[in-house]
Order: structure tokens, then C-alpha cells, then sequence
């Protein structure tokens, strides 16, 4: 799964990649135009993998990824640079938009001054435009095909109309639902503005938890109104230095500024969350593994995505919730209280539910 990084120039968007990659991509203080993109593959914070590993010690333990790919920034109006930084998006799973609200006079500001709300409104309707282009661009193209004789797809068409009803009313694509038959109709056209996206404010250190921040993430969540946002707060630079610290050292850091956990935990367990995505675990003393699959997975696929001689070969799922086993101190205890269940093929994997497929190939 991609999660595009993205925001105005200057935004800090790359110190937030790189506080949650580990990468040292060069930050500058004057908008960049020209660059490629950036990648990086984050683990996913899980505190179940960790309290596993402790009790299986295994030879390997492998946590949930996800990568983010940082690009060049937004600039308003700017439109064949918008279209470089769109087509990164239209790519991606979702989006982590990075909203500056630091003020900082050696870093300018593409619009001349600090001002989150604007920021945010501004890059909302730069996606709502590129998708509105897109949209009359197909249009066009289908009126052309219907002079040459050729009937145009209507399911499509009657969708475009729609999409573009609400594009001229500035309103994104995220807000509105649309049926599955219009979801799969309109799965290859990649829109952007009804990408999953979580909005993170990038505060000054000063303003960590403060009242001022606390003000502002009302105002972006009054004007960013739309079933698949989230909103979140952080300093960028903050994160970054935690980021280089051993885990030791951070852990005394956070402790110095009255932090419980890296802020960046929750961005990328909110990314994770936000693309649908759940977990379930397998353990034992080679590896503890968390797997990635989308909510209201059955057992068989899940299956699958161990391998695919598991799922052909289906035969039972074992299945013990993580509370369980932790609660009565391991899979044998469990056990004994009937909290290891068999369940078929059409079950539906629970989001940390430790799974020991049973298969015959």
C-alpha cells in the first residue's frame, strides 16, 4: 500500500518523510520545482508484536509496512507542476497531507504568510480541479467518439456527469457516496480528491497540545467535513530528532516533553487504519508476523496471503484472539478454556486474531 506525503512547498512535508522513514533527504528553505520522487517503507507500530516476541523469542519478527512517497510540493495555480505532483497521487492508496503552521522567517511560505486554513482549502481545491480537468477531458473525448459513430459507455458517462456536478461545486469526490457499481466503474480514472486522507498540522515546538493548535484542528475539521479524513498534530522537527535518537534516548526525550509516544506512531497507525487495513498474526519460535489484509477478509484469503498453496489447500483456520492468549499466558492456557476456536473458510478475520492455518495440498 502507497501513501503520498503532500502539501504546499515549505510545508515541512520532507522533515515528517523523513522522521518516519529514516531517511536524510535535504530540507530547503525555498520551494523546490524539480526533483523525483521519494520512497520509503515504515513498519507499523504494534505493541502485540512485541509483547509476542518477548514470549516466543523468535528467530525473526517481522511487523506491518507501509511505504509513503515524498515529491516536489503543491504551488497554487502553478498547474503544470500540480500535474507532476497528481500524477504521484492519483498512484497512490491515499494521502498524508502537511499543513505548516510554524512560523519560521528563514523559510518562505509560497503564499507570503502562515495560514493552515487557507493551506488546506488551497490544496483541496487544487486536487478538486485536477480531478474537475480530468473529468471534461473524458467527456470531451466521448463526445468526439459519438460523432465518429462511437457509443460511448453510458454506466461511465452517467458517473462523469455526476463526478462533474460536484467537482463545479468545489465539493471533493471523498464526500460523497457512490455505489459499488459506480466504485468499480470508476476505479481506473484514479481521482485524487477521493483519496483517504489524513491532514497533520505542522506545529512549532511551542505549540505541541496547545490551546492555539487545539483551535485550529477545529477550523480544519469544520472546513475538511468529509467521511474519510483525519486530522492529526505534530512538530516535524521534533519528530525528526526523535526519529535519529536510539530508542533509549527517545524515550527520554519523550519523557522530557511530557510525551507518551511519537506522534508519528499515530500517523502511520491512522494511514494504516485509513486504507481499511487490519492485521492478524501468526507466532512461533522461527518468526512473529503481522499480516496485512483488508477488513472483512475471510479465512482462506487470508490464507493467502502466507501463500498460495495455504488457500487452495484450506482446510481450518485455529483461531485465538491476542487478548486471550495474553490474559490466560499462552496458547495452551487458552486452549484449556476453549478460547482456541476451528473456523471455516468463510470466517472473517478479526484484527489481531493469532491464526495457525491447518491445509492439505
Amino acid at each position: 500500500m502507497k501513501i503520498a506525503v503532500t502539501g504546499l512547498a515549505n510545508s515541512g512535508k520532507t522533515t515528517i518523510f523523513n522522521a518516519l522513514t529514516g531517511l536524510d533527504l535535504e530540507t530547503t528553505i525555498y520551494p523546490t520545482v524539480t526533483d523525483e520522487p521519494h520512497m520509503g517503507v515504515v513498519k507499523v507500530p504494534d505493541a502485540r508484536i512485541d509483547k509476542l516476541a518477548e514470549i516466543y523469542r523468535p528467530k525473526k519478527i517481522t511487523h506491518a509496512t507501509v511505504e509513503y512517497i515524498d515529491y516536489i510540493g503543491l504551488t497554487k495555480g502553478d498547474t503544470e507542476q500540480n500535474r507532476k505532483v497528481s500524477e504521484l497521487i492519483k498512484d497512490a492508496d491515499a494521502v498524508v497531507h502537511v499543513i505548516r503552521a510554524f512560523e519560521d522567517a528563514s523559510v518562505t511560505h509560497p503564499l507570503g504568510e502562515v495560514d493552515p486554513v487557507r493551506d488546506a482549502g488551497t490544496v483541496e481545491l487544487e486536487m478538486i480541479f485536477g480531478d474537475l480537468e480530468l473529468v471534461e477531458k473524458r467527456i470531451g473525448k466521448m463526445e468526439q467518439g459519438l460523432k465518429r459513430g462511437k457509443k460511448p459507455d453510458e454506466t461511465e458517462k452517467q458517473l462523469l456527469l455526476k463526478c462533474r456536478e460536484i467537482l463545479e461545486k468545489e465539493t471533493p469526490l471523498r464526500d460523497i457516496e457512490f455505489s459499488d457499481e459506480e466504485q468499480q466503474a470508476m476505479r481506473h480514472l484514479q481521482f485524487m480528491s477521493i483519496k483517504p486522507t489524513v491532514t497533520v498540522l505542522n506545529v512549532a515546538e511551542k505549540d505541541i497540545d496547545s490551546e492555539k493548535t487545539a483551535a485550529l484542528i477545529s477550523a480544519l475539521r469544520a472546513l475538511l467535513k468529509g467521511r474519510q479524513v483525519d486530522i492529526l498534530s505534530m512538530c516535524g522537527k521534533i519528530e525528526m530528532e526523535i526519529a535519529q535518537l536510539s530508542p533509549e534516548e527517545a524515550v527520554a526525550f519523550l519523557d522530557d516533553l511530557g510525551i507518551t509516544e511519537p506522534a508519528l506512531d499515530r500517523l502511520i497507525r491512522v494511514s494504516y487504519d485509513l486504507l481499511g487495513l487490519i492485521s492478524f498474526l501468526t507466532v512461533g519460535e522461527d518468526e512473529v508476523r503481522a499480516w496485512t489484509i483488508k477488513k472483512g477478509t475471510n479465512a482462506q484469503r487470508a490464507a493467502g496471503k502466507i501463500h498460495s498453496d495455504i488457500e487452495r489447500g484450506f482446510i481450518r483456520a485455529e483461531v485465538v484472539l491476542y487478548d486471550d492468549l495474553i490474559k490466560h499466558g499462552g496458547m495452551a492456557a487458552a486452549r484449556e478454556k476453549g478460547l482456541v476456536r476451528l473456523e471455516g473458510k468463510t470466517y472473517e478475520v478479526r484484527d489481531g486474531a493469532i491464526i495457525n492455518f491447518r491445509f492439505n495440498v
